[in-house]
């Protein structure tokens, strides 16, 4: 190695090591934080399916949703979601709503949204459909709550109420006020 060579090395080493002492220097203590609020990292699904369990592992239910995320650490929201209990829960309800949330210390589905319950078996026996704007649905104890508007169809007579208590697996209703109805003979 020449003497010229040598000397350009031990240059470019100087320069290098006084680029990175004055951009060092120029940094306070704690400046390592990042310019902008990252953002919330959940987790997101499409075509997402949830199945719920009994105590003994059997199945009990399935949410199926077009799309799932987490929103916050602590809760899960659904769009276009369908709920069907399993055919050895004997509950023979499906409900249908625009959208869902789950919180993890509850075990209700809050539904909002064009929600609808539907079954060939409901109440007396006969086709019945429940429709609302938002719906609590507890899948494990088959109970539906709202306080809202809620309309019911059972076979050709038709109801309207504010608030409901429906038992799904007992196909029993309560209707909290302002009742409505039309009964066709």
């Amino acid at each position: 190695m020449s003497a010229r060579t040598a000397t350009a090395f031990v240059l470019l080493a100087a320069a290098a090591l006084g680029s990175w002492y004055l951009a060092r220097s120029g940094r306070e203590d704690g400046d390592d934080a990042l310019p902008y609020e990252p953002l919330y990292r959940g987790y997101y699904l499409k075509a997402a399916r949830i199945l719920g369990t009994g105590p003994d592992g059997s199945l009990l239910y399935e949410i199926r949703a077009e799309h799932a995320e987490q929103v916050s650490d602590d809760r899960i929201s659904f769009t276009d979601v369908a709920i069907d209990y399993s055919p050895e829960s004997e509950v023979p309800w499906k409900v249908n709503a625009d959208s869902a949330t789950i919180n993890q210390n509850e075990r209700r589905v809050l539904l909002r949204g064009h929600v609808r319950a539907i079954s060939n078996e409901g109440f007396s026996g006969n086709d019945t459909e429940i429709r609302t704007q938002y719906l609590e649905l507890d899948p494990e104890s088959y109970l539906a709550e709202t306080p809202e508007r809620v309309q019911i169809r059972i076979g050709a007579r038709s109801l309207t109420a504010t608030g409901m208590l429906a038992s799904l697996k007992e196909n029993r209703l309560e209707l909290k006020s302002n009742v409505n109805g039309k009964f066709v003979p």
